[in-house]
């Protein structure tokens, strides 16, 4: 028997979209806007509460909880995944209420309080650019 698969007109644009951006969908069409990574365990409540704080803007994110795996594998992981921004938190940000912000292209923009980098990326969601600029 012969299967004919018809693609429609959004399956169609999908794929095209795809491939142009070659996998890294800009911020506002990204499926894995952000990771955070706590450095350690006992870092999982902090990650898990700037987590709640981004997704209650609607941004979408992740935390990596894998107690089992080094920092380096969490963050190469959420790389290759291909996270926008990879927010890695530990002792530090935690006690300045801060995230470190990395690239998914491992450029580190360094220090930004949750506050901050909350409202750049809304403001970077909300204007469609096609550039991961947290500017």
């Amino acid at each position: 028997a012969v299967v004919s698969t018809q693609s429609t007109g959004l399956e169609r644009m999908t794929g095209v979209l795809t491939e142009h951006f070659a996998g890294k969908w800009p911020f506002w069409l990204s499926p894995r806007q952000v990771m955070i990574v706590p450095v350690m365990p006992m870092f999982n409540d902090y990650a898990c509460q700037i987590r709640d704080k981004l997704h209650n803007q609607h941004i979408v994110v992740d935390t990596d909880l894998d107690d089992g795996a080094t920092l380096n594998k969490k963050v190469r992981n959420a790389q290759l995944a291909q996270y926008n921004f990879i927010f890695v938190v530990g002792e530090k940000e935690q006690a300045s209420g801060t995230v470190n912000v990395r690239t998914r292209d491992n450029v580190v923009h360094g220090e930004f309080t949750v506050e901050i980098v909350t409202e750049k990326l809304v403001k970077l969601r909300d204007s469609k650019s096609n550039v991961d600029n947290l500017e």
